[in-house]
């Protein structure tokens, strides 16, 4: 009987041996790697992060469900805005008046265009803008006058710009360069191209019978921008100017002539 029980005290230590020695080596030679170097560095304890190809190993600082929603999000407000621009109805004129002065005030591209001008001596090659353009138009001598014509109706009494009366089919052309803010249709203008300056500043040309340039298009002085509405009786051209500095307008006759 004490043979019998000693044989099984036996056994039990010889597999409690063999579990001993086929623990994972690794293991504990790295746990007492750890603790060496943090000994000997004074570091703490630390955690890492693995995932698995299981999809439960997402790292805790991705949310994927999150990311997926942002871009769904994005697609559809590009897709809306897109809708407004390409809707000419009324209804979305002020909704589209916001994108586009968010977007001009976000980022002035023919200011930036001058600065990085100024400060490197070449233009971006995304913004070509050339040495004679980086001329405030309020200053410069160089502009022309968008089309020769006659004054009909003043700033006192349109209170924005002017309406000039010119010769049919007549081109009207840019006072100054810059980048195309704005081409579209406004309700008291009509069809009409807003160019934005290096200063900041903007000139408009509204009641236009055709336009010949694009969004973000850039415009070198005196390139056309279009041509003149044509009176009913086809004898007369007319267009619409004025001049924009500081969100406020100024009398165009101060800067130039159209006569």
């Amino acid at each position: 009987m004490n043979d019998r029980i000693a044989e099984i005290r036996r056994r039990a230590a010889k597999r409690r041996k063999q579990r001993h020695n086929q623990l994972p080596k690794r293991k504990i030679i790295g746990s007492s790697n750890i603790m060496r170097d943090e000994e000997r560095y004074g570091g703490s304890s630390f955690t890492s992060f693995e995932g698995g190809p299981d999809g439960k190993g997402d790292h805790p600082l991705f949310n994927k469900e999150l990311f997926l929603f942002k871009i769904l999000a994005s697609a559809i407000l590009v897709l809306v805005v897109a809708i407004m621009f390409q809707n000419p109805s009324g209804a979305f004129e002020k909704p589209r008046q916001l994108v586009t002065n968010t977007m001009e005030q976000s980022f002035q591209f023919a200011a930036f265009s001058s600065w990085y001008e100024d400060k490197f001596g070449k233009s971006l090659a995304l913004l070509p803008l050339p040495n004679n353009a980086a001329d405030p138009p309020m200053n410069s001598e160089d502009f022309v006058i968008p089309a020769s014509g006659r004054v009909f109706e003043s700033f006192e009494v349109n209170g924005q710009g002017v309406m000039v009366e010119t010769m049919a089919h007549s081109n009207v052309e840019a006072m100054n360069g810059g980048f195309v803010s704005f081409v579209g249709n406004k309700d008291d203008t009509g069809k009409t191209v807003i160019i934005q300056h290096s200063d900041n500043s903007y000139t408009w040309y509204g009641q236009l019978g055709e336009v010949e340039v694009k969004l973000y298009d850039f415009i070198e002085t005196g390139d056309v921008l279009g041509k003149t509405t044509v009176l009913e009786d086809g004898s007369k051209g007319m267009f619409y100017f004025a001049i924009q500095k500081d969100n406020e307008f100024i009398d165009p006759m101060q800067v130039i002539s159209f006569e």
